[in-house]
């Protein structure tokens, strides 16, 4: 009788790619791949690793759509797939889907930017405290919202969600910001079909606007606790308006408050 040997399981050729994904990961984690180096040809990624080619270039895909590599045919230094130095759009692509997805209730969404956001204030207001911060960026933003009176809500919300992200951005921190840009960018929808819900747009326009200014005066001023004071006001306030979010009976301990 033949035995048949069943201590390696063959790989399976509808998840081969993942058996790549996580090869090049351990070479990462491992120092033996960094930013700005090739991956290895498709045909010795195939050989070593015991996939077909088509499950190498499968994951080559997914890695590009993440953002974490680039490719380009041809021949030279530049050819190939290289690891890319600071990777983008990957984590707010995926966020954004989910959240489209309905993986992320509305709810979960909002708290989630609420600790965010008070860190980057936090972060923000703490190196004005040291130096002065150029917020112009953030502040140019606000301008334009301010520059006419009949721009359309819908127009009005996108200022608003970018001048959100510009601070995201001002703080330095590449994982907030990505995250920051997914969240935001995925519940754009339900904040303009809030607004029916609004008593009196212009009212609600305008304290939002005089909200921004505070917000970038208490960073500006260097006043931390203020500032996360102002956003989480900001942010629980709009939603609690549009009926998306209940009012807390009391503050909720488990967000910053200052």
């Amino acid at each position: 009788m033949t035995t048949v040997d069943t201590s390696v399981a063959p790989i399976d050729s509808r998840r081969a790619w993942e058996v790549v994904l996580q090869h090049i990961e351990g070479d990462l984690l491992a120092g033996r791949l960094a930013p700005g180096d090739h991956l290895p040809a498709e045909r010795t990624l195939s050989t070593d690793l015991g996939v077909g080619r088509s499950s190498v270039r499968e994951a080559l895909r997914v890695l590009e759509a993440l953002g974490l590599i680039r490719t380009q045919t041809g021949s030279g230094p530049q050819s190939g797939a290289i690891i890319v130095a600071r990777p983008s759009g990957g984590m707010s692509s995926l966020m954004r889907l989910q959240v489209a997805a309905q993986g992320f209730d509305v709810r979960d969404v909002v708290k989630t930017r609420l600790v965010l956001e008070a860190a980057v204030v936090t972060e923000l207001a703490e190196v004005a405290s040291a130096a002065p911060l150029d917020l112009g960026a953030a502040t140019r933003l606000l301008d334009a919202m301010d520059a006419d009176d009949r721009i359309s809500e819908a127009e009005f919300l996108a200022l608003d969600a970018a001048f959100h992200l510009a601070l995201a951005e001002l703080s330095g921190n590449a994982v907030i910001a990505s995250m920051m840009a997914g969240l935001r960018n995925s519940i754009e929808s339900y904040v303009l079909a809030g607004v029916p819900n609004l008593p009196s747009w212009p009212e609600t326009s305008g304290r939002l606007r005089h909200e921004h200014r505070a917000i970038v005066d208490a960073i500006e001023a260097g006043d931390a606790e203020r500032a996360r004071d102002l956003v989480n006001a900001h942010i629980t306030g709009y939603y609690t308006e549009t009926n998306f979010i209940s009012a807390p009976a009391e503050p909720d301990r488990g967000l910053p408050h200052g």
